[in-house]
């Protein structure tokens, strides 16, 4: 199992069949996913698992399963992907998260994206990268803060319902760092 990354408490690795079933506890957790339009079914969820799956083996990169050091466990992901939406940002890579609530405010989030950062500019050449939320999920608005990105504007992203809070989006952008 590659690892693609490493911190001192995690590691962003390869996915495995034995990730899908905590995978979709995280993504049926109401909580977890206050920020999207809906919580995610077991089939929903195996078919995100297969869309990451085919993201590694079409970009080489996606959304990496994040586990803890300590302790093995898979704790949600934190990685790169490929914008697959029409925006005036887009055809981009952003930077994304989602980690399982007993996880939360450790931290965590913003140690993986800071490695996935460096591994984005570094390995893979990105020359910008883009991350982007719903304007009410501030603890996200924070990370993007942490991990050095600018702030560029708002959007109404077009895969969330007009009439939903949910369809306005903050957008930021962090470009490669000058040598």
């Amino acid at each position: 199992m590659a690892i693609y990354a490493e911190t001192s408490r995690l590691r962003l690795r390869d996915w495995s069949d034995a990730d899908l079933e905590p995978f979709a506890r995280m993504n049926a957790d109401a909580e977890v996913m206050r920020y999207f339009p809906a919580t995610m079914s077991g089939e929903a969820t195996r078919a995100f698992y297969e869309s990451i799956l085919r993201d590694f083996r079409e970009d080489g990169f996606g959304f990496y399963a994040a586990e803890e050091k300590e302790s093995g466990e898979f704790i949600g992901f934190i990685g790169l992907r490929r914008v697959t939406f029409e925006a005036d940002f887009t055809p981009c890579v952003e930077i994304g998260w989602r980690l399982r609530r007993e996880s939360w405010g450790r931290g965590y989030a913003t140690e993986g994206a800071e490695a996935c950062l460096e591994l984005g500019f570094g390995e893979l050449g990105l020359p910008e990268i883009y991350s982007f939320t719903a304007e009410v999920n501030q603890p996200s608005w924070n990370v993007m803060r942490k991990i050095g990105m600018s702030f560029v504007g708002t959007f109404d992203h077009p895969r969330v319902s007009a009439d939903s809070p949910l369809c306005k989006h903050v957008l930021y952008r962090i470009g490669k760092p000058a040598l």
